[in-house]
Order: C-alpha cells, then sequence, then structure tokens
C-alpha cells in the first residue's frame, strides 16, 4: 500500500472510533450547597460526560433516581459522571448531605 493509502485509511478509523465513543462535555459547579447551573440543558440521544465541581470546604454528594446516578464528591475536588443516551424528558439531582437546598435539573432535549 502506498504511505497516503495508509495514512487515509488509519485517519478514517480514528475519525470513526473517536466519534463513536465521544461524550459531550458539561460542567456542574457545587459552591455554597448550590448547584450551578441550576438547569442543565443537553442533547437527547447522547452519552454525556458531566464533571461535577465542588468548590465548597465540604464534601457533597450527585445522586440521581432518575438518572440511578451517586457519587460523593471530596472538599474543593471533582468527579466525572458519564450518563445517557437519554429520553427527551426531564432529570431531577440534589446533594443528598443538603437535599432540602441543593438540587438541579437536567434537561434533555
Amino acid at each position: 500500500m502506498k504511505k497516503s493509502l495508509v495514512y487515509s485509511v488509519g485517519l478514517s478509523a480514528y475519525l470513526l472510533f473517536s466519534t463513536a465513543v465521544h461524550a459531550e462535555d458539561f460542567i456542574l459547579t457545587l459552591k455554597n450547597n448550590q448547584f450551578f447551573p441550576k438547569v442543565l440543558t443537553i442533547p437527547a440521544g447522547q452519552k454525556i460526560k458531566i464533571t461535577v465541581k465542588n468548590q465548597d470546604a465540604t464534601p457533597a454528594e450527585f445522586e440521581s433516581s432518575d438518572l440511578n446516578r451517586e457519587k460523593v464528591v471530596a472538599a474543593n475536588s471533582e468527579i466525572i459522571i458519564f450518563i445517557g443516551p437519554l429520553d427527551a424528558g426531564t432529570y431531577g439531582y440534589f446533594d443528598d448531605f443538603h437535599r432540602d437546598t441543593t438540587t438541579g435539573t437536567i434537561i434533555a432535549k
């Protein structure tokens, strides 16, 4: 095979593979026991990567019965959560350590 053909085939395989496993990135920030943004809008039908950044001096927990996820994020740390692909709809989440005040919503469109 010619060098350019090998390169072209290799590049095509790489692009196909990287597109198939790529998850769109979103960020949720915890500060003063609140999630920001309160409403996170994501595309329906796609795998999503959410980085949860806890800027508080106490641990928190990203929990969602709707999404079947529960993960503690230490103080001044971050975690990564993968969700989806989701059907269009509304999905709630909360910090189980501050459940009455720290809530949010994910809307898949």
